[in-house]
């Protein structure tokens, strides 16, 4: 079993942590220090190591930071955690605060009137430290790159991750490893760069050919490296992790040194060396500036190839969603048989659906633990069930399943909202709003050059009308058997990266009423070319990858214009072709139904 479901942490221990935090600060000359939930290589999920947020607050969401003050420790959280945060620290140490509606800078100036705020440059960019410092400009509070002091109070601090390394066949990759440097560098020539830093696990894997197990869920490899513009790579990461096979793999273009070796290599590159100031820790540009080597700005050379997949990843994405959707529609039958007799319970249901993905015999893991909210834990967008939260499958509730797998071949992330007996009408209006926006998307087509902000507004617009809304992007990034969240491609109001042919997405509009349901449908999408219309401009449209029914006990038909109706028909019909071949009679059968024109 992938999943586990003990509890993390605890906001009992919170307030004794938040002391000796306190008691080290004073003792180092700091007024306060920022704890964010990062780790040096920038990634949205960290290793046990880093979740230094997690063990001093109990919060435990997949994005936020703590400031500590004296007498004030403020725990910024987005739309996404508003209702987990409460259950996770205590309000009697811990103050949850509203970001990015209240940014660092403005709650620094209003609750601090002069001091000095302590951080950890590893943690960090040099885009984040650059913004606050602006934004304390004129104020008497300053910043200072210091030692991170959780880490001398963290006791029973986990050791590094220490994952094996393995090679991601080229033939998957649809491009060699070699074919990669060569043609990154030769960019970075042409841009007058003689080498960049890559700080990003999914970025160097990506580039190298390889896959890792450092982070959980995610098959990436903890690892820094400098590409040069001779296409040559050194790689530090700790040779025990490579067996002589996956360091054939790598090629004689690539060096391994030990991750110590990285520091001092820096300091004797020739400049001037690119730097991602969004991605990228700023430890690394201050060690460059300190030893007096130019830096470029410039952006993980990696970041935009890597999302654009080849032909071959898309291949394999499709195969993998395939696989995954004969999963889902065994688990779905399953659940529909099982959940009216009672007896039910969300870590049932979680655990029934590893097993389904489990029986295919290509799992490799889960893409991230499975949401899996039951009546009102369905409105705590990332929950996360464990033995304390438990809760029943109960009759006339909603259940929301959030869900995903990494196969050799593609990442998978598809989530569905089921009716366990009869939720009611109003359940029936909203899941049908979210359907609505989930088609919009499905459906869009537009002028090359637009960016997801563009697009966010068609899958929010039905529950505009309505008066509703959710507090998270439409959509974000997907990897190819990488990380389940993938930059710097999304479907949301602050994206401004250009869509491009090959960027996978999810599309996932929701809805949330606190205490009593969540809603949120999900399948995973990918740019492509747009068939010629009118006068033949170059537009762009989505190819849906994901093919799992939707609840038809949910959807209100006369709510749903007649293109809309199609669309859902056409879908149907598609994933009864695509996946019926692949199921056992039964769960066939129950397809049938499920799959039947509106």
């Amino acid at each position: 079993m992938f999943q586990t479901f003990h509890a993390t942490s605890s906001p009992a221990q919170g307030p004794a942590r938040l002391a000796a935090l306190r008691a080290a600060l004073a003792a180092d000359g700091l007024t306060g220090f920022i704890v964010p939930r990062s780790d040096a290589h920038q990634g949205e999920y960290v290793a046990a190591r880093d979740e230094r947020l997690q063990w001093l607050t109990g919060f435990t969401g997949s994005a936020g930071f703590c400031i500590v003050l004296p007498d004030l420790a403020g725990v910024f959280i987005d739309g996404r955690y508003r209702v987990q945060v409460k259950h996770q620290v205590d309000p009697g140490h811990f103050t949850p605060v509203p970001w990015p509606e209240v940014q660092p800078g403005d709650w620094l100036r209003e609750n601090l009137s002069q001091g000095t705020i302590g951080f950890d440059p590893w943690l960090h960019t040099a885009d984040e430290i650059s913004r606050l410092e602006a934004a304390l400009a004129g104020s008497d509070i300053s910043l200072r790159a210091v030692e991170n002091p959780l880490d001398r109070l963290w006791a029973d601090q986990p050791e590094a991750p220490m994952g094996r390394a393995f090679a991601h066949p080229d033939a998957l990759a649809g491009e060699t490893g070699e074919a990669k440097r060569q043609r990154l560098a030769a960019a970075l020539g042409l841009a007058g760069r003689k080498a960049a830093v890559l700080t990003l696990p999914d970025s160097i894997c990506w580039l190298l050919n390889i896959r890792g197990a450092d982070v959980p869920r995610n098959p990436v490899l903890h690892a820094f490296a400098v590409l040069h513009d001779d296409a040559r790579v050194t790689l530090f990461a700790d040779a025990a992790k490579f067996d002589e096979a996956t360091l054939v793999h790598l090629g004689q273009g690539v060096t391994l040194r030990p991750p110590q070796a990285f520091v001092p290599a820096l300091r004797t590159l020739g400049g001037p060396v690119q730097v991602d100031r969004k991605t990228a820790p700023l430890a690394v540009t201050l060690e460059l500036q300190d030893a007096g080597i130019e830096v470029a700005d410039g952006d993980d050379p990696c970041r935009l190839p890597k999302a654009c997949k080849t032909p071959a990843e898309i291949a394999g994405m499709r195969d993998a969603h395939l696989r995954d959707g004969a999963a889902m529609v065994e688990f779905l039958c399953w659940l529909d048989a099982e959940a009216p007799k009672g007896g039910l319970t969300e870590i049932a249901v979680v655990t029934a659906l590893e097993g389904f993905r489990r029986a295919t015999n290509a799992l490799h893991d889960i893409s991230f633990d499975t949401i899996c909210g039951a009546g009102p834990n369905g409105a705590i967008m990332h929950y996360r069930v464990t033995e304390g939260s438990n809760r029943p499958v109960q009759r006339d509730e909603l259940l929301l399943v959030d869900s995903g797998a990494q196969y050799a071949d593609g990442t998978t992330d598809i989530t569905r909202t089921i009716a366990v007996g009869d939720p009611g009408e109003e359940a029936r209006e909203c899941y049908t709003r979210v359907l609505q926006g989930l088609i919009a998307i499905s459906r869009a087509r537009w002028p090359k050059g637009l960016a997801g902000r563009d697009l966010d507004a068609l899958a929010r617009y039905p529950l505009w009308l309505a008066g509703q809304d959710y507090d998270h992007g439409t959509g974000h990034g997907v990897g190819a058997f990488l990380s389940v969240h993938e930059g710097p491609q999304r479907i949301a109001r602050i994206s401004e990266v250009p869509l491009e042919p090959g960027m996978i997405l999810s599309n996932e509009p929701g809805y949330y009423r606190e205490g009593a349901f969540g809603i949120r449908l999900e399948n995973l999408i990918v740019v492509e070319e747009a068939p010629a219309l009118g006068d033949h401009r170059r537009q762009l449209s989505f190819e849906t990858l994901t093919f799992v029914p939707f609840d038809r006990r949910l959807i209100l038909p006369h709510r749903l214009s007649l293109p809309e109706r199609e669309w859902l028909d056409a879908y149907h019909a598609d994933v009864l072709e695509r996946i019926g071949s692949r199921l056992s009679p039964p769960a066939r059968a129950w397809l049938g139904a499920a799959a039947a024109p509106l």
